[in-house]
């Protein structure tokens, strides 16, 4: 029989009952009194904490607890003989038994109380688990070490997507440019074709001429053959001229885009340009057309470059006249405000094609319902051109078979 009173724990060595069912179990068995005092322990609890036979019998608990422990577990002990009820000890908290050599390790504990002859007993079942929290340490370390793996794994994939990116980008870019050169290449082949096709007509045309005028010439040798021979020298003069004119375009081509192009600023009455543009067109008017002169300009001054206006005023007015039917009028309109000038240029003739209206500053363009007429396609974009480089811009409007208006604005310095 077991008997528990006082001090005196096992006074009957012999007692098998409690011996059977605690050494048969290999988690440690500690009995304590109210007063924190063992009063039984089983072999596997002697063997866990390093003690021989009964060395704990009457020993405090305090003796099993590492010390920096020993006053929350006071507290802990008091409470729960006070609401006493079978339990997990250290609930979410970490555990730790103290053994005879010093050597702290980590335990679990299950707490049981009971009374036997009005006396309060607790029964401690408790577990080593230094290998079980080793297992979890190591578990963690691996964790951790997973984590910084995949951590690491996953910057290194996004900076290969970053870099897939970055390369896919660049392919796209060179992609891209490898299109612009070939589109470009393609209409370089398209402009030297039509420039080829263009020298080839606008030269051969008034070669043509001045070789049958030069011919015919010769052949009116008597002095009264005077005003023949004098018409067709004129006819040579008119094309070689032309010629000369379609020559100095393409060095005016050449030289904007080289950054060659020079430009002298002086300042002219705008009245002196404009008598000499009309005076030369004038020439050139079909039967029945005429140009309106603009009014109120005696007065205007300008600072500019006086050939390159005269030259953007000439294309623009021979344009008209060219691209006008007869017995119709040209219209030259000039207004002056603070800061610009704008010369507008309009006409009664066949007018631009809405579709074909994006490509007319173009180089060597030319509009479907103009291709029976003389011209290189490259006068409009000259003017524009220059206008840009001088600080001035060039606008129209137009409507196939009602005429066209072109207007030009010009940075001004004006009395």
């Amino acid at each position: 029989m077991i008997t528990f009173g006082g001090m005196k724990v096992f006074e009957e060595k012999k007692d098998t009952i409690f011996k059977l069912l605690s050494e048969a179990i290999s988690e440690g068995i500690i009995i304590v009194n109210a007063r924190q005092e063992v009063v039984a322990s089983n072999g596997a609890a002697n063997a866990m904490f390093g003690y021989e036979g009964d060395e704990l019998l009457g020993q405090h608990l305090n003796l099993l607890i590492p010390k920096e422990y020993h006053k929350k577990h006071e507290g802990h002990f008091e409470a729960f003989v006070e609401n006493s009820d079978t339990r997990q000890m250290g609930h979410g908290r970490d555990l730790y038994g103290l053994r005879k050599d010093g050597s702290i390790f980590p335990v679990e504990a299950g707490l049981n109380p009971f009374e036997i002859n009005e006396r309060t007993y607790v029964m401690a079942l408790v577990s080593d688990i230094s290998i079980r929290k080793q297992q979890e340490k190591e578990i963690r370390t691996l964790n951790e070490s997973l984590e910084q793996r995949i951590d690491l794994r996953t910057k290194e994939l996004h900076s290969t997507i970053m870099e897939l990116k970055d390369e896919v980008i660049k392919r796209k870019e060179a992609e891209n440019k490898m299109k612009e050169s070939l589109q470009k290449e393609r209409e370089l082949n398209e402009l030297k074709t039509k420039f080829l096709s263009l020298v080839s007509h606008e030269f051969k045309t008034p070669l043509s001429g001045i070789l049958t005028s030069a011919t015919l010439a010769r052949k009116y040798t008597q002095t009264e053959q005077q005003e023949k021979r004098e018409k067709h020298l004129k006819t040579i003069q008119s094309k070689v001229k032309y010629l000369n004119n379609i020559l100095d375009d393409f060095l005016s081509i050449e030289r904007i885009e080289t950054g060659k192009a020079t430009y002298k600023f002086s300042e002219f009455p705008l009245s002196k340009v404009i008598n000499e543009v009309i005076y030369d067109a004038n020439m050139l008017l079909k039967d029945g057309q005429r140009i309106n002169y603009p009014h109120n300009i005696d007065d205007i001054v300008i600072e500019f470059d006086e050939k390159i206006l005269e030259l953007i005023l000439t294309n623009l007015i021979n344009n008209a006249i060219k691209y006008s039917p007869e017995h119709t009028v040209i219209d030259v309109q000039v207004a002056l405000n603070k800061d610009n000038l704008s010369i507008m240029i309009t006409d009664e003739g066949m007018g631009i094609p809405e579709k074909e209206q994006k490509f007319i500053f173009n180089r060597y363009f030319r509009a479907e319902n103009a291709l029976l007429d003389q011209g290189t396609g490259i006068g409009l974009n000259i003017v524009k051109s220059h206008l840009e480089n001088l600080g001035g811009t060039i606008m129209f409007s137009s409507k196939e078979n009602k005429g066209s208006s072109f207007t030009v604005v010009l940075p001004i310095t004006h009395n």
